[in-house]
């Protein structure tokens, strides 16, 4: 019945490959959608890790965790420096980090912290940030940055260059600190996290352009202790680990109840399983977006196999002559479906392996996913299996009509 199938389709050639094209590309845009979807939330999950708690001042979950790992959005409000320092003493924080937003670079963040950043952020599985070139800066150091691998590429920035910050953030910039630029001094190695889209500047220096630290010959010294102790008024937010996980709930609660002023600690992963779970929307509307090329894709199978029912009658009746039955002509046209569902999936998925292949830098450079030529998953077969299903089924229409068909003519053509 195979080989009989294929020699029939061979026969059509033109409308064959058009069909198996049609249910490629219906196949590659469901797994695409669905390897995009698991990828991407795999990929924003590891966006920060070994963190215990964030905190900043008061403000939902949501805002703060868009704002200090994400940098999406801006803080309305700040903590205190006071507060930071209490944040420090609390019991068992193992390290912290401060982190001050509000200014950017040719439209990346600008984050103001301290060496802790380079050496306890971790992403991923617990991975260090790495420097591609160069050194990071060191905490009393006021004209030193470190660049993310994106702000570098895109940029065409190398150690040396000296640029300019502006306060503002989201590509708005209110005015330029061309009193004080800044040179390169590092270059972060890639981490596909927000990580390579931002500019870093020891908070000294940062203290520096906003003038909330005066540096002149007469008290040079005196500002330069000054720096190094309290480089500036407010932070945006602050990452703290800590030497017993456990103690996360207690210390969130403590922190969240802080009478000095108003502050929310949060525990990033739960703020970025309740980030994902409001994204589900669109995460739906993709998927039934993709179902639906994936029907007409089937549809157009479908079409193309009852159109050409008619031109085939005189096929279907010189097979009965030779002693082919009604169930042989109907299992033809079932058979003539599966390959071509078959031939597209298999089509699909190939095409979907080449792009993640050798397209996977580009995708990475210019829309910042991270996808991977990774076996497909369980979910994913599923997928293909249900197309071929589909297609199966569908194929049961003009399969009974060519049954149908050949009882009524025998070996009669009506002409």
């Amino acid at each position: 019945m195979i080989r009989l199938a294929l020699a029939s389709l061979a026969n059509r050639k033109a409308s064959a490959w058009l069909t198996i094209l049609a249910i490629a590309v219906s196949t590659l845009l469901l797994l695409g959608v669905e390897r995009v979807r698991t990828q991407t939330q795999e990929n924003f999950a590891n966006t920060i890790s070994g963190t215990d708690l964030i905190v900043g001042a008061r403000t939902g979950s949501t805002q703060l965790l868009l704002s200090s790992v994400f940098h999406i959005g801006a803080m309305n409000n700040s903590l205190s420096w006071q507060s930071y320092e209490y944040l420090q003493q609390l019991p068992g924080v193992a390290w912290h980090i401060p982190m001050a937003l509000g200014d950017s670079f040719s439209s990346y963040p600008v984050v103001g912290t301290t060496s802790a950043f380079f050496e306890y952020f971790q992403y991923g599985n617990r991975k260090a940030l790495q420097l591609s070139q160069g050194d990071i800066f060191h905490d009393d150091d006021t004209d030193a940055a470190v660049l993310g691998a994106e702000v570098a590429r895109r940029l065409n920035l190398n150690i040396g260059d000296e640029l300019t910050i502006a306060h503002g953030s989201g590509g708005i910039s209110f005015s330029d600190h061309d009193t004080h630029p800044f040179i390169v001094r590092g270059i972060l190695a890639p981490t596909a996290t927000p990580a390579d889209q931002a500019l870093y500047i020891p908070l000294a220096g940062l203290g520096l352009v906003h003038g909330e630290i005066v540096e002149d010959e007469q008290a040079h010294d005196h500002d330069h202790d000054h720096a190094h102790e309290q480089p500036v008024y407010t932070l945006s937010a602050v990452l703290l680990g800590l030497s017993n996980k456990p103690l996360a709930l207690r210390l969130q609660r403590q922190i969240n109840t802080y009478e000095g002023e108003p502050l929310t600690a949060i525990m990033p992963g739960l703020a970025l399983t309740e980030l994902w779970r409001t994204l589900n929307l669109f995460e739906k509307a993709l998927f039934a977006v993709s179902a639906l090329v994936v029907a007409t894709g089937l549809l157009g199978m479908l079409t193309t196999l009852l159109a050409s029912l008619r031109e085939r009658r005189r096929e279907m009746a010189v097979l009965r002559s030779i002693g082919a039955g009604p169930f042989t002509i109907f299992g033809l046209l079932v058979s003539e479906a599966f390959l071509l569902a078959v031939a597209g999936i298999a089509l699909g998925i190939s095409i979907l392996f080449l792009i993640l292949g050798f397209g996977a830098d580009w995708l990475l450079i210019n829309t910042g996913m991270l996808l991977r030529a990774t076996p497909l998953t369980a979910v994913e077969w599923i997928f293909a299996g249900a197309v071929l299903g589909a297609a199966i089924l569908l194929s049961f229409i003009p399969a009974w009509r060519a049954y149908r068909n050949a009882l009524a003519d025998g070996l009669t053509i009506r002409l």
